[in-house]
C-alpha cells in the first residue's frame, strides 16, 4: 500500500510539474509585448511606414502598444543589440535593407494588408528638368537597377567603405548596365545638379550610385541633399533640388505624390520588388500581427 501510495504521488507530482512547465511556456509566448515593453522599434516621424504601423496599431486594436520614433540608424543599432543577446524585438522594417542579409528574420503577416502590397522605388524630376539638363533627364529615366544591385552596395557602406566608394566600385564592376544608362549622351561639364535624399540605407545606396554616374560618365557637378521626407518632396516641386530616386510608391509616399501633383514628373520605377511591415528576428516565436493583441 504504502509503494502504491508512493507511485501515485509521485505521478501527481510529475503531472504537476508538467503543467507547470506548460503553464510558463504559455505564459512565456503569451508575455511577448511585456517582453519588449509593448513597444515597436521604429524609424524617421515622418517617414510613411510610421504612418503605416499607426495605422496598424489601430485596425489591430493594439492599444497597449506604442511606437517610438527614431531614425533608420537608431532602429539598426537597437535590433544588432536584440539580436546579439537572442532577445526579442520588433521593429519597423522594408525590403531591400541590409539587415536581412545580416540577420534571420521575417516580416509578421498582415492579413489586413494595412502594409499594402509590394511597392516601387520611383524617380523623381523638377518640372523643367527635361530642357534645361537633358542627358541628366535621361539618364535618370533609363536608371533602373535590382533589390541585389542596391543589396551590394549597401553591404559595402555597412562593412565600412564610404558610400562614395561603395557606389564608385559598383559603377565598375558593373559597367554594361551603366553605359545603357548613358548610352549616345552629350556630356554637360560642369552643369550643377542637386538630388534629395532620405538618409535611408538604401537610398543613401542609389543617390550615390546616380551622382557616381552623372559626374564620372556626364561630366556633371552633383550636390546631394540629405532631407526628411516632406521636404525632398517640395524641394522637387519648388526647384531648389532636380530630382531624387527615393520615392516609395504607390504607398509610402502616397500623400506627398498627390500633395505636389503637376508640380512633379515622375520618370516611373527605377526598382521594383520593395516591401513593408513589421520585422522580428525569426528565433520568435511570432508570426502575425494578430498575434501582438492581448488576449
Amino acid at each position: 500500500m504504502k509503494n502504491t501510495a508512493k507511485s501515485i504521488m509521485l505521478v501527481i507530482l510529475t503531472s504537476l510539474l508538467i503543467i507547470t512547465g506548460c503553464s510558463k511556456v504559455a505564459s512565456s509566448d503569451a508575455s511577448i509585448g511585456n517582453k519588449v515593453k509593448h513597444e515597436i522599434v521604429g524609424i524617421d516621424p515622418g517617414a510613411g511606414l510610421m504612418k503605416q504601423t499607426a495605422q496598424a496599431l489601430n485596425d489591430y486594436d493594439l492599444k497597449d502598444w506604442k511606437l517610438v520614433e527614431g531614425s533608420s540608424a537608431a532602429m539598426a543599432a537597437a535590433l544588432d543589440k536584440a539580436y546579439k543577446d537572442k532577445e526579442p524585438i520588433i521593429v519597423t522594417g522594408w525590403t531591400p535593407h541590409w539587415m536581412f542579409a545580416k540577420y534571420d528574420l521575417k516580416y509578421l503577416n498582415d492579413p489586413k494588408g494595412v502594409f499594402g502590397k509590394d511597392e516601387q522605388i520611383h524617380t523623381i524630376v523638377r518640372n523643367g528638368l527635361k530642357k534645361e539638363a537633358p542627358s541628366a533627364y535621361t539618364m535618370l529615366d533609363r536608371f533602373e537597377w535590382t533589390p541585389e544591385d542596391m543589396a551590394v552596395v549597401m553591404s559595402a557602406i555597412i562593412e565600412g567603405e564610404k558610400p562614395e566608394e561603395a557606389a564608385g566600385g559598383w559603377v565598375k564592376n558593373n559597367a554594361t548596365k551603366v553605359d545603357s544608362w548613358v548610352k549616345d549622351l552629350p556630356q554637360e561639364k560642369g552643369k550643377k545638379l542637386k538630388l534629395a535624399y532620405v538618409a535611408w540605407d538604401s537610398e543613401i545606396a542609389s543617390t550615390n550610385v546616380v551622382k557616381a554616374v552623372l559626374e564620372e560618365k556626364l561630366g556633371y557637378k552633383v550636390e546631394m541633399l540629405q532631407v526628411e521626407a516632406g521636404p525632398m518632396w517640395a524641394g522637387i516641386s519648388d526647384g531648389s533640388a532636380d530630382a531624387m530616386v527615393a520615392a516609395w510608391l504607390p504607398t509610402t509616399h502616397k500623400d506627398y505624390f498627390d500633395k505636389y501633383a503637376g508640380k512633379i514628373e515622375d520618370l516611373g520605377a527605377n526598382l521594383n520588388g520593395t516591401k513593408l511591415g513589421l520585422v522580428v528576428p525569426k528565433y520568435m516565436n511570432i508570426d502575425s500581427i494578430e498575434d501582438l493583441k492581448t488576449k
